[in-house]
């Protein structure tokens, strides 16, 4: 049987991929194919699933940082998204005199965006460090939160007095970042990971807790670590594998009806309301027009804790049995809208821009991009290890020389060190208006992702740039359409890196070492 699931999984989640879906998508086709075939859920299909559940919530305690949680765009924003979304579904429940309080927790959990769609999106356009790239993640982190506390008050259960154990769990990390140092290997750290996540979902379960804030709390004492990040990556794709099981136990449940249908299409007509709430409310707080706009994008899904946490109020009988197929459609159609539309996020800020700049607040913005150029005769776009170099070496030239970057962490750090950089998305056209270009000779880019270095070079060109343009490139189709756009100079830093490392090892002389080498 497990074959037979693992086979249905994959060939599903591949023809989403290739339809330019995420392959979630894919995984509750395959479990609706499934029953179709008359093959019902078994007893090591729901383990698999909550296995999958409890490394999920130790990933989210991993990743937690208080700090990132207390700014106002991500606090104040999806705090304030969540209350009104739930106030809104509970209020419309307690109108059909129905449950309020399954109406609050289903809106709650409508207001959860999918954390994998926005992580993807924003990792393959290289965009996790932006300013728009952390406040999504803060906004995702802080629904996860309250997430896990819906879990644990729909869980049913009723916590014993040992519950209030659960605090001094923090007493414990010491002892455990000792055990996580001890296991130098990629392995022993990843085994820990793993028996942290399923033994605070034990500890939990035992007095009474839903396991998941139990593998949460486990995760959080290794928040912070240097290695954490790395172990948060080994387990991502763990996890995922694991929560096949729980997308696939969805479909096996049980084929939607066309009442049901019906129904997740209504929750699809609302999505865009979200989006519009979630754009309003990153302009209150004082973001661009720009931020918010590919922020909000990215946020409007529903998401998968919207079938985790679903799930369990259904079992704890506050929400109606129907409810399960309704929200599984909701959650795959808002992927398979999603999906598309946020690799062209760039693209449908600059077609809607001149309408939606029209809503930004005055005044000094989070996201501020630099105004002037000031003296710089030199401009390094992308403060990666090649950008460093560059601006390093034409600052060791004496050229007045200054870095642009999208990742304000990077900035701040170079700023600490006396190094002139500033924040500024290469992709943000309001960037390149805002400058004088008079003084500058030339501009370096070493952006990873190549349509931004082509959108780039192009936009350059089109404002009446004419000092000279040079960019790297990984690939060698890459260099007749930089050239084409405007580029002066095409650089491949990891192939001329080799043959510059050859050339300085030819020009060694053995005799100068003492000898001609080993015997």
């Amino acid at each position: 049987m497990e074959l037979l699931w693992i086979s249905a999984a994959y060939i599903a989640g591949l023809l989403a991929c290739r339809l330019f879906l995420p392959p979630l998508v894919g995984y509750l086709a395959a479990g609706y194919g499934l029953y179709l075939l008359g093959i019902r859920s078994e007893a090591v299909l729901s383990h698999l699933a909550e296995n999958g559940i409890l490394l999920l919530l130790f990933t989210v305690g991993l990743k937690l940082n208080f700090s990132t949680l207390v700014k106002r765009e991500v606090l104040g924003v999806g705090g304030l998204h969540l209350l009104i979304v739930a106030g809104v579904s509970g209020l419309a429940f307690l109108m059909q005199d129905q449950r309020l309080t399954g109406g609050l927790v289903l809106g709650a959990s409508l207001g959860f965006s999918s954390t994998v769609l926005a992580v993807k999106v924003l990792e393959d356009n290289r965009e996790l460090g932006t300013f728009h790239g952390r406040t999504v993640l803060g906004i995702l982190i802080l629904q996860d939160i309250v997430a896990v506390a819906l879990l644990a008050v729909a869980g049913g259960q009723r916590p014993s007095t040992w519950a209030l154990g659960l605090l001094a769990l923090p007493l414990l990390r010491p002892l455990v970042a000792r055990l996580f140092e001890a296991g130098r290997g990629d392995e022993l750290q990843l085994l820990l990971g793993i028996l942290l996540a399923f033994a605070g979902g034990k500890l939990a379960e035992t007095v009474g807790v839903a396991g998941d804030l139990g593998a949460l709390l486990m995760g959080m004492l290794l928040a912070g670590h240097r290695d954490a990040g790395e172990l948060a990556k080994k387990l991502w794709s763990l996890k995922e594998v694991f929560l096949v099981a729980f997308f696939l136990q969805i479909g096996l449940a049980g084929l939607p009806t066309q009442a049901d249908a019906l129904r997740a299409l209504q929750l699809l007509a609302l999505l865009p309301l979200q989006g519009v709430l979630f754009f309003a409310l990153l302009l209150v707080v004082g973001l661009r027009a720009r931020t918010a706009f590919v922020s909000s994008l990215a946020l409007t899904t529903y998401s998968e804790f919207t079938l985790i946490v679903s799930a369990v109020v259904i079992e704890g009988g506050l929400l109606a049995a129907e409810w399960g197929p309704v929200l599984a459609c909701a959650v795959a159609g808002s992927l398979a809208l999603a999906a598309p539309l946020n690799r062209v996020s760039h693209r449908l800020f600059s077609w809607l821009e001149p309408w939606l700049v029209r809503y930004e607040r005055k005044g000094r913005h989070p996201d501020r991009l630099p105004v002037s150029t000031g003296a710089a005769e030199w401009l390094v776009i992308g403060m990666g290890r090649t950008g460093t170099a560059a601006y390093l070496a034409l600052d060791g030239h004496r050229a007045r020389v200054m870095g642009l970057d999208a990742d304000p962490t990077r900035v701040g750090k170079y700023r600490d060190q006396g190094l002139r950089v500033h924040y500024g998305d290469a992709e943000d056209p309001e960037l390149w208006e805002a400058f004088s270009w008079g003084r500058i000779k030339g501009v370096i880019l070493t952006l990873p992702e190549f349509e931004a270095r082509r959108t780039t070079v192009e936009r350059l060109r089109a404002l009446g740039f004419q000092g000279s343009i040079g960019t790297t490139a990984f690939h060698s189709h890459e260099d007749p359409e930089l050239y084409r756009v405007g580029a002066d100079v095409v650089f491949h830093p990891l192939t001329e890196a080799g043959e510059r490392l050859a050339e300085r090892v030819l020009a060694v002389e053995p005799e100068a070492r003492g000898g001609s080498g080993p015997a």
